[in-house]
This record gives structure tokens, sequence and C-alpha cells, in this order.
């Protein structure tokens, strides 16, 4: 999966206005085919609210509580989400393109068909998510906790992980091939993941000390 670049590489491109108002104000919080274009928002309350075929470009989220919100067919670029909580929400087919996510609480979402390139996380929550056909494309994922989630045909192609939280993870065609692995816990978990030689010969001190195996020469 590749992310679309550019605003005019959007299908729905032509379809988008430009944003107006405030976002959640006036009982609004269905949003379709917007363009939210260099907008800062502040502790915005958007929670339960649906966003489709749109398109956030330079935008920030400062705060702010989007909890259970859907987002389908969304693009975001070169855009920042700060402490915004983004809790049991609903993604598909979306992108981001040169994002940076922080302190942001995404526990028990639901992320379909996403793609997040050239971004940067630290401190997401995302325990208990559920990740299906997502790929983190050069992206750099700091303390990252993915602690009990359900991760079925991920992947992290010339991504870097450090302190990765994996505990209790559920694995299913994990493709971890090609990334920088910096897995703190859950080394159990990586059970229907697919790793290369290399990163094998790294992990196997962890691997054999979460399986009980000590490595002792005469």
């Amino acid at each position: 999966m590749t992310a679309p670049q550019r605003l005019a590489d959007l299908p729905f491109a032509d379809t988008l206005q430009p944003f107006e108002g405030e976002l959640g104000r006036g009982g609004e919080d269905d949003y379709d085919a917007v363009h939210f274009d260099g907008a800062v928002f502040d502790e915005v309350a958007v929670g339960g609210g649906r966003f489709m075929d749109c398109a956030f470009e330079s935008v920030q989220f400062d705060g702010g509580r989007l909890r259970g919100a859907r987002f389908s067919d969304v693009w975001f670029h070169d855009s920042r989400l700060i402490s915004t909580d983004l809790a049991q929400t609903e993604w598909t087919d979306s992108s981001f393109v040169a994002v940076s996510i922080a302190g942001v609480q995404a526990y028990e979402a639901q992320l379909r068909r996403v793609v997040f390139e050239r971004c940067k996380f630290d401190s997401l929550n995302l325990r208990a998510a559920k990740l299906f056909d997502v790929t983190f494309d050069n992206c750099l994922l700091r303390d990252v906790d993915f602690g009990g989630a359900s991760l079925t045909r991920v992947s992290f192609p010339n991504s870097r992980l450090v302190d990765a939280d994996l505990t209790k993870v559920t694995c299913e065609h994990l493709d971890l091939r090609g990334a920088q692995l910096g897995i703190t816990a859950g080394h159990d978990a990586l059970r229907g993941a697919i790793i290369d030689s290399g990163q094998l010969v790294d992990l196997a001190p962890a691997l054999a000390q979460s399986l009980g195996i000590t490595v002792a020469d005469f």
C-alpha cells in the first residue's frame, strides 16, 4: 500500500470544500468531502463524529476528544496530533504522510487498510487496538504500547521501533522485515511474526530469555 503524496492525488480531490466554522460546534459532527487546511484545533470535542472523504493538510490538534469517531477515506499530510484522545476510533482506507503523533490515546481503536508514511510517533497508546492491513513505512515509533493489540497483516518497512511494548499481542502475518526492532517487552508474543535472519540474531537473547532458555558457555 502507498499513500497519496499530494492533495491532487486524492480520488476525491475535486469534491473537497474548504472547512468553515468551528469543529464540533453547533451540533455538527459529520463531515463529508471537507478540506481542513492550516487549521489549529485546541481542545475540540467531536466524540462519535464521522469524517468521510476528508483531507487534513498542515493541521494541528492540541488535546481534544475525538473518542469513538469514525474516519473513512481520510488523508492527513504534514500535520500534528498532540495529546489527543482517539480511543475507540475507527479508521478505514486512510493515509498519514509526514505526520507527528505524540501523547495520543488510541486504545481499542480499529484500523483497516491504513498507511503511515514518514510519520513520527512518541508515547502512543494502542493497547487492545485491532490493526488489519496497516503499513508503517519509513516511520519512527518511540514508546508505542501495543499491549494486547491484534496485528493482522501489519508491516514496518524501513521503520524504527524504540522501546516498543508488544505484551500479549496477537500476531497474524506480522511482517517485521526491514525494521529496526527496539522491543522492551512482549518477545514471547511474536508467534506468527515474520523476521529476517539479521533480526533473529539481534532478538535471540531476548527470545531465549522469554522461553526460559539459559545460554551458558563452558
